[in-house]
């Protein structure tokens, strides 16, 4: 009798991935609802990070550091539509908006640490 019926050894058993992404935006909010700045801006460090590492275990990106430099363009994108519209909308979403850009902030500088430091890993041929 097998033990795991249904499934091939040549796939893998499971992904980290979809557990993290799913608690990095609430982490986030909890943050802003709380208002503990540095857990929001934890929580959209890890829902970024897991996005970045899932595309790139899926083999949609070569490099994970071209991943996460999209990724916080589009937080600075974000961050400044925020930014802007804070003083037409009734809601506060300052802290929301800093929180945005900090993330976008603090990945672009984790990307230029990893590009000078993380070695060059070997392409399979």
């Amino acid at each position: 009798m097998n033990e795991t019926p249904g499934l091939s050894e040549q796939y893998r058993k499971t992904s980290p991935w979809p557990l993290f992404i799913a608690l990095g935006v609430p982490i986030s909010e909890i943050g802003l609802v709380f208002d503990i700045f540095p857990v929001a801006v934890g929580g959209l460090l890890l829902f970024c990070g897991c996005i970045a590492g899932m595309l790139q275990e899926a083999n949609y990106t070569n490099s994970l550091w071209n991943s996460l430099t999209v990724i916080s363009v589009l937080l600075f994108g974000f961050g400044s539509v925020l930014l802007y519209t804070n003083p037409q909308v009734a809601t506060d979403m300052t802290m929301r908006a800093y929180a945005v850009l900090v993330s976008g902030l603090i990945i672009v500088g984790g990307v230029g640490v990893g590009k000078l430091f993380v070695p060059k890993q070997l392409q399979p041929a």
